[in-house]
């Protein structure tokens, strides 16, 4: 379908996906409801009604001229994964037909030997299985001149464990269902079947013109610039967020629009962000597993478009340094069955009490396992961005804003005279009407911040699948959960009436928590000094993070939900720890091939124009009788430029030794230390020479693309 301005998009939304519409078109009456019944009771599928879906889907697919379907799904890399059949079988007699049966689409066979498993399987143990998500639909993906059916599944191997991100993701979903349904029940509220978590992720990016990020072999091997001096303009002015869009990009955006819109993917809003040639992209909510689903078909819808209109699209956390880096901000809540947002303060929040004991839920699991929440969005990328420009820090605080904190303590204190009902703000302008003022201010710098019905997540870091931090943030609060419904059953068994129970629990819970929450700047260093006074973590890297996998207490809070078993824990820990690795070694050999190939030829090129031309001026002012006193300032220039390429052919030859230095360590502990406290601060160090020798050298003998080019070309 191509794209028509005079069209509303209404009338095409979700055209490529066997959503309700194309079942109800496509099933027999009496499979459709009970395929929505099973779906909606989180059943599995009998043999008997996926056999009709899956003739419905294959016909609906081969209308829309698809010819192949796969089983796409979300193995430990980070990415997605398919692996295309083809509709077409050959009968007993030779006949060609397109068949699609049940059981292909309820369970596929990709080799499970060459996925990261994180020692689950050896090399030799092939099968693994992938299995249909039904509660996520399926889509047809553009690629090529076809279409292909896109099934999305998950993946476990030969003995059941997952060995995907989307597998841990709906387990944890499960899993604050039951706690929350529990807690509701302690509460009075009886008519609450299932508890759903939902999900909007933004998603921040970069693009730059194609032509630059082809000559850039950081760009192209790493996702960020490895070198580059900044701009004498950068971000300074503030000119750029939410600035006119360029024209180019706009139908860059109109056009990944338009195939996200017939993906059925809502989204909503598209802006400048705050560094040049920055831009973001977020949805409408959707239940968590849907959400994370979309973002990550938003980021190769992307990249296909980009492409096409000859960008290159930049995931990376940080792709250029002394600018802001990307973010992917999660914004998370709970919703009943019944339709209620649990985080939904209401007119009055202080007698809204289901909304202040989840409220206060959250500030119990963020205080408890804010190491948690930081590993699950710990990376090398974003560990350059966490505490950067316009990034929130490595410490997990939540903002609530200040009409909630007066609300919590005036809980505490007992004196709830509170008057809460919504706020206007009165312009005192004729034209202009009044505004409605809500509950909470933003906090930017906030890493967890309450925003009016959900709390933003804003440390996830933009490259990264939001399967991790959704499933982190669903588990630890079904344990805080649990542990509020425990502590108010403890009281009504003790002889306290049900109400007192509550209230008494609430107000301890609410002074419990109180290190947790943070209202200033979370960039300063008073929050620095809070985290210290407070005790709470202050992971500053990746391996500091992850060493949070090995506490026992968090194994033992996995496993209690079965979220995650002790094989898979460790199997996460270990692929984590490889990738950051691997990742830094590819960073280092990166650099030492754009020094060796573009920086010293480059540098030593201009150095030996500038020498002889130094030379012939010597001879000159010899002739003619002046000092060489006179030509001092060149002398000087000449020999900084001398001096800085010798420090950088030195730091060269010791960056050689020490990627060499890497596969000598033991443990990939020790392994990922070295990377993190001595190799990337050396690498930081090459810059720094590098380009301080970029801003000088003749800009027709430097051959990598600069920052002034990528950022402000269009």
């Amino acid at each position: 379908m191509k794209s028509d301005s005079k069209i509303p998009v209404s009338t095409y939304f979700g055209a490529m996906t066997f959503d309700h519409k194309a079942m109800r078109a496509k099933l027999p009456k009496e499979e459709f409801t009970a395929l929505q019944d099973t779906i909606k009771a989180g059943k599995k599928i009998t043999a008997e009604i996926a056999g009709v879906v899956a003739h419905g889907m294959k016909e609906w697919a081969m209308e829309n001229g698809a010819t192949h379907y796969t089983h796409w799904f979300q193995p430990m890399t980070g990415s997605t994964a398919e692996k295309h059949d083809a509709f077409l079988s050959i009968d007993r007699d030779g006949t060609p037909i397109e068949r699609f049966s049940g059981e292909q689409l309820i369970q596929g066979e990709p080799d499970a030997s060459s996925f990261p498993s994180g020692g689950m399987r050896t090399t030799f143990e092939a099968r693994g299985y992938t299995a249909w998500d039904p509660s996520s639909p399926a889509f047809l993906m553009r690629g090529g001149k076809d279409l292909t059916l896109c099934i999305p599944t998950v993946f476990i191997s030969y003995h059941g464990e997952a060995l995907d991100a989307k597998t841990p993701l709906l387990r944890s979903m499960e899993a604050i269902s039951n706690s929350a349904i529990r807690l509701l029940e302690v509460l009075g509220v009886t008519d609450v079947t299932r508890v759903k978590t939902v999900a909007g992720i933004e998603q921040e990016y970069f693009l730059i013109d194609k032509k630059f990020y082809s000559e850039r072999p950081d760009l192209v091997m790493c996702g960020r610039t490895l070198l580059g001096a900044l701009p004498p303009k950068g971000q300074q002015l503030e000119d750029h967020y939410f600035g006119s869009i360029p024209d180019r990009v706009l139908e860059f955006m109109q056009d990944v629009e338009h195939e996200l819109y017939l993906l059925g993917i809502p989204a909503k809003t598209r802006h400048n962000e705050v560094a040049p040639h920055q831009f973001e992209i977020a949805p409408i909510f959707e239940e968590a597993n849907i959400a994370v689903d979309h973002n990550l078909l938003v980021m190769e819808v992307m990249r296909k478009i980009a492409d096409k209109k000859g960008f290159a699209l930049l995931l990376a956390e940080k792709p250029f340094a002394g600018i802001n880096g990307s973010g992917k901000h999660n914004n998370w809540s709970i919703a009943t069955s019944t339709g209620i947002n649990l985080l939904d303060p209401g007119d009055t929040p202080e007698k809204n009490l289901h909304f202040l004991i989840f409220l206060v839920a959250v500030l119990k699991a963020v205080l408890k396992r804010g190491d948690v929440l930081r590993m699950s969005i710990a990376s090398m990328g974003n560990d350059h961005r966490l505490g950067a420009n316009e990034a929130p820090p490595a410490v997990v605080t939540v903002f609530l804003g200040e009409l909630l904190e007066r609300v919590l303590d005036a809980i505490e204190s007992g004196k709830v005279d509170l008057k809460t009902e919504k706020q206007v703000l009165n312009l005192g302008l004729s034209r202009v009407p009044v505004v409605n003022k809500d509950y909470t201010d933003r906090n930017r710098t906030s890493p967890f911040a309450f925003t009016g019905n959900k709390f933003e997540f804003r440390a996830v870091g933009s490259s990264q699948a939001a399967s991790a931090p959704n499933m982190v943030l669903n588990t630890i609060m079904a344990e805080a959960v649990d542990d509020m419904s425990d502590a108010i059953l403890a009281k009504i068994n003790a002889g306290q009436e049900r109400d007192a129970a509550i209230l008494e629990t609430l107000r301890e819970q609410i002074t419990a928590t109180k290190l947790i929450r943070y209202q200033g700047d979370n960039y300063s260093e008073a929050l620095q000094q809070a985290a210290r006074e407070r005790g709470l973590p202050n992971l500053k890297n990746t391996p500091q993070s992850l060493r949070v996998l090995l506490k026992q207490d968090v194994h033992e809070m996995f496993t209690k939900y079965g979220v995650l078993s002790e094989q898979e824990i460790d199997a996460r820990l270990h692929i984590r720890l490889e990738r950051y690795v691997k990742g830094l070694d590819i960073e280092a050999r990166t650099l030492q091939l754009m020094l060796k190939t573009f920086v010293i030829p480059d540098v030593s090129e201009y150095q030996g124009s500038i020498g002889n031309s130094l030379s012939n001026l010597i001879a000159v002012a010899d002739a003619i009788g002046l000092s060489e006193g006179s030509l001092k300032s060149q002398a000087d220039h000449l020999k900084m430029i001398a001096e800085n390429l010798s420090t950088l052919l030195d730091m060269s030859a010791e960056l050689d030794e020490m990627i060499e230095k890497i596969d000598s360590f033991a443990t990939e502990f020790e392994k990922a230390d070295y990377c993190a406290d001595t190799l990337l601060p050396f690498m930081s160090a090459i810059r720094t020479v590098s380009d301080k020798l970029e801003q000088v050298v003749d800009r027709s003998r430097w051959q990598l693309p600069t920052y002034s080019e990528m950022l402000f070309e269009h």
